[in-house]
């Protein structure tokens, strides 16, 4: 088994002890690491933000209550979010927005890449990676350049579209592997790929700009 996955069991193994022991720090721990993108994800499924906000309440309620019988098939945090996307979907059925995440992702065909494709590796290991970097010039101080970079990304992710957001935030924030994304999304592979491809291009397109301005 590889050394990730082992670790992420031991994480896990660790993590769930500790919450049914009780531990608040635990429990405060894993609403510092979710508490953003499972409002994300909600806010997908539900008409308000503050009913978003009630489901990942709810969500996190239903983790302490539920923790006992957790038989660890799944990650710790795939099992969290499927509690979440249930209860997300039954909020939004129960106000009438019964449009699931998958109509998100289907009306993709006026939403072009905001990147050349060609500027990208097409396949291989490096999929996905810049073939053609931005420029180098007139960069500021590596550590200065991180923390700008870091901020402009926030900001980039923020203005994604809501499909899109969810599904980089997952990927590349969360780490979650494309089968769990399709799973908890409800939404093909082939969508995922896509909504992933294009949430990607445009926040290197806005790092791309910036950088190109020379940081105004």
């Amino acid at each position: 088994m590889h050394a990730g996955v082992d670790q992420t069991e031991a994480d896990d193994t660790r993590l769930v002890a500790a919450l049914r022991a009780g531990d608040e720090q635990a429990f405060g721990g894993l609403v510092d690491r979710y508490y953003g993108v499972m409002l994300r994800v909600a806010r997908d499924y539900v008409a308000t933000k503050e009913a978003a906000e009630d489901v990942v309440q709810e969500t996190f309620l239903g983790v302490i209550q539920g923790i006992d019988r957790f038989e660890g098939r799944s990650s710790l945090r795939t099992w969290m979010f499927r509690i979440l996307v249930n209860r997300a979907r039954t909020r939004g059925e129960r106000e009438g927005r019964t449009r699931p995440f998958s109509s998100f992702a289907s009306g993709l065909d006026d939403d072009e890449p905001a990147v050349d494709p060609d500027r990208f590796v097409p396949d291989g290991r490096w999929a996905g990676f810049w073939s053609a970097p931005p420029s180098a010039e007139h960069l500021p101080d590596a550590k200065v350049l991180a923390v700008e970079l870091g901020d402009r990304l926030t900001q980039a992710i923020e203005t994604l579209p809501p499909a899109q957001r969810t599904v980089l935030e997952l990927r590349d924030v969360r780490g979650f592997s494309s089968a769990e994304v399709c799973e908890l999304l409800d939404i093909s592979e082939a969508n995922q790929r896509v909504l992933l491809h294009r949430a990607r291009s445009k926040a290197r397109a806005v790092l791309e700009r910036y950088l190109q301005a020379g940081r105004p």
